[in-house]
C-alpha cells in the first residue's frame, strides 16, 4: 500500500510539474528589465507576456519556456505601467482625425487621458463617443461630465442661482451623461458659469455622481484671493464631499499667487483631518510654476463677463462700470504677480505670442489693466502665469495622496512635457522623489482615483498598458518659447496590448480606447 500510494503521489507531482513547465503562448515578451510594477517600492527581475491586450504572465523567463512573437530585450530600461493623466485639455485633439494620434501625451509615456476637466466637457457624450471610436484614438480616454456645460444647456451663462426646476434639469442631463460611460463630474468654479453655482447645487449633482460609483473632480472655486479665498476653496470641496458622499480630487493642487504662497502646509493639514474622517479626498499636480489659463479668466472679474464676450464690452463701455471693472482687473493683475508675469502663449494675433502684457502694454502706451481689454478685442488669449513657488510645489508633490497630472493644453510646456520634466528635475536632479514614488503616483494610484480596473499595475491579467523608457535619456523639449516639441526617452509604449512606440517611433497605430466605467 506504502509503494502504491508513494507511487501516486509521484505520479501526482509529476502531473503539475509538467503543468507548470508548459509552455506559454505570447505575442509579445518583455525580458531584462528593471520592472517597476506600480505598486511596489523596488524594482523587479521579471519578465512580461502579453497576449492580446492582457498580461498573461510575470516570472523567471529561464524557468518557464514562453513561445512569444516578438521577444524585447528591456536591458538597461525601465519597464513600468503607461501613465495615466488625470487632467488634459485633449479633448478637440482626439476627435479630429489629423490629432487624434495623441502624440504629444504618447511621448511621455502617457497611455490614458482623461477630458471634460475644468466643469467642460462636450455635449452629448455619446456624440463625442462615437466620433471618437469612428477615427481611433492614440491613447485610452477617461470622459468625465462637466458641470458648467451642464448649466449651459440649462441656464446660458447667466450669473444667478438655479431655480429648482433647472437643478431638476441638469440632474436629469447629468444622469443622461453618466449613462454614456463617464466616470465622474467635473467643475470649474472659478470659472463661468460653474463660478455662479451655490455649493448646494454642486453638492445635489454630485449626489447622482455618487449613486453611480463616479467620482468628483474640481478646478476649486479659488486657488488664490479671488473670491472666498484659496482654503476656504479646499473647505468646499471636502464639504462637497461629504454632504454628497463622494470621492473627490482636487485639480493642479497648488498656491496660485503672492498672496497665498506657503499655504500648502495648512492644507495638507486639512486634508489629512479630512481623511482620518474617511472622506476620501486626492488632489494631482503638475510639476511647473507657471499655470496656464485664458487671459480674460485670470484677470477680468468674473461677474463683468456674466452673459459672455459680448456683455462684457457692453459693460466696459459703461463709464458707470469701466473704472470698476479696470479697478478689479488692475488688483487680479497684482494678485498673479504682475503683468510681466503674464505670458501670451496662445493668441490668433501671433504677433502677441511671447510677449508679457507689460510689454503689450507699453507698445500701445497704455496701463496694463486697460491693454488687457485691447489685447482680449482680438480673440481667445491663453496665457502662462508665473506665480507658484517651489516650496509648495515641493510640500504638495510628496504628498502620498497627490498625483501626476499635466492640465496638457496649446501653449504650455506641460501639454509636451510633463512626466519627463517631473521626472528629470525631481527625480533625477533633485530627489525630492525616488523612481518608485514618481511611478506608482503616474499609474496606480491614479488609477484607483479614476477607479479603473486592471489598469495602472503590471499584474498578470492587467490590461497590457506599458511603457519602456530609457532612464539616461527620458527627458522633455518643450519650453515656453516653444512648447510643441515631443519629449524623448520612451523606447517602446505598449496600449492594449499593441505597439503605439517602437523603437522610440510612433507605429502610426490607434490603440487607444473610449473607456466606460
Amino acid at each position: 500500500m506504502k509503494r502504491e500510494f508513494l507511487g501516486f503521489m509521484v505520479l501526482v507531482v509529476l502531473l503539475f510539474s509538467c503543468k507548470d513547465n508548459s509552455s506559454i503562448k505570447a505575442d509579445i515578451l518583455i525580458v531584462n528589465g528593471t520592472v517597476y510594477d506600480g505598486v511596489g517600492t523596488l524594482p523587479q527581475s521579471v519578465a512580461i507576456a502579453i497576449k492580446d491586450d492582457k498580461i498573461v504572465w510575470l516570472g523567471d523567463h529561464n524557468k518557464r519556456e514562453v513561445m512569444a512573437t516578438k521577444t524585447i530585450n528591456a536591458q538597461g530600461f525601465v519597464v513600468s505601467p503607461g501613465f495615466i493623466d488625470p487632467h488634459t485639455h485633449a479633448t478637440n485633439d482626439l476627435d479630429d482625425p489629423e490629432h487624434s494620434h495623441n502624440k504629444p501625451f504618447l511621448f511621455q509615456g502617457v497611455t490614458t487621458v482623461t477630458i471634460g476637466n475644468d466643469g467642460s466637457s462636450p455635449y452629448p457624450l455619446s456624440k463625442y463617443r462615437e466620433a471618437c471610436e469612428k477615427i481611433g484614438v492614440g491613447t485610452n480616454v477617461v470622459t468625465l461630465v462637466g458641470h458648467g456645460t451642464l448649466r449651459k444647456q440649462v441656464m446660458g451663462e447667466s450669473d444667478r442661482q438655479a431655480t429648482q426646476e433647472e437643478l431638476e434639469q441638469m440632474k436629469d442631463l447629468m444622469q443622461q451623461e453618466l449613462n454614456t460611460g463617464a466616470f465622474g463630474m467635473s467643475t470649474g468654479l472659478f470659472y463661468a458659469p460653474g463660478s455662479y453655482a451655490t455649493t448646494d447645487e454642486v453638492v445635489e449633482l454630485a449626489k447622482v455622481v455618487a449613486k453611480n460609483n463616479g467620482f468628483y473632480d474640481t478646478h476649486m472655486r479659488d486657488e488664490s484671493t479671488y473670491s472666498i479665498g484659496l482654503i476656504p476653496a479646499v473647505q468646499e470641496t471636502i464639504e462637497i464631499g461629504e454632504r454628497a458622499n463622494v470621492p473627490v480630487h482636487i485639480s493642479h493642487i497648488k498656491c496660485l499667487g503672492v498672496d497665498v504662497w506657503k499655504q500648502s502646509d495648512s492644507i495638507i493639514k486639512i486634508v489629512e483631518t479630512a481623511q482620518q474622517k474617511d472622506i476620501d479626498i486626492t488632489a494631482n499636480q503638475y510639476p511647473y510654476d507657471a499655470s496656464a489659463t485664458s487671459l480674460k479668466a485670470a484677470v477680468v472679474p468674473r461677474w463683468a463677463e456674466s452673459g459672455g464676450s459680448d456683455s462684457l464690452f457692453i459693460r466696459f463701455q459703461n463709464p458707470a462700470l469701466r473704472s470698476k471693472i479696470l479697478g478689479e482687473t488692475q488688483r487680479n493683475i497684482t494678485r498673479r504677480g504682475g503683468a510681466d508675469k503674464l505670458l501670451v502663449i496662445q493668441a490668433q494675433d501671433t504677433t502677441l505670442v511671447g510677449k508679457n502684457v507689460l510689454k503689450i502694454a507699453e507698445d500701445l502706451g497704455k496701463s496694463p489693466e486697460n491693454a488687457v481689454f485691447d489685447i482680449l478685442k482680438t480673440g481667445y488669449i491663453k496665457i502662462a502665469s508665473f506665480n507658484m513657488n517651489s516650496y509648495d510645489i515641493e510640500n504638495f508633490m510628496v504628498q502620498p495622496w497627490v498625483v501626476t497630472g499635466s492640465d496638457g493644453g496649446s501653449g504650455h510646456p506641460r501639454k509636451y512635457g510633463t512626466f519627463p520634466y517631473k521626472y528629470r528635475k525631481f527625480v533625477k536632479q533633485q530627489s525630492v522623489l525616488n523612481m518608485a514614488s514618481f511611478i506608482n503616483r503616474s499609474s496606480s494610484k491614479t488609477a484607483e482615483i479614476l477607479k479603473l480596473p486592471k489598469r495602472g499595475k503590471i499584474r498578470e491579467g492587467n490590461y497590457a498598458d506599458i511603457i519602456i523608457f530609457d532612464p539616461i535619456n527620458f527627458s522633455d523639449n518643450a519650453d515656453y518659447m516653444d512648447a510643441f516639441q515631443f519629449s524623448e526617452g520612451v523606447v517602446y509604449s505598449i496600449i492594449n496590448g499593441k505597439f503605439s512606440i517602437e523603437n522610440r517611433k510612433f507605429t502610426e497605430k490607434l490603440n487607444g480606447r473610449v473607456l466606460q466605467r
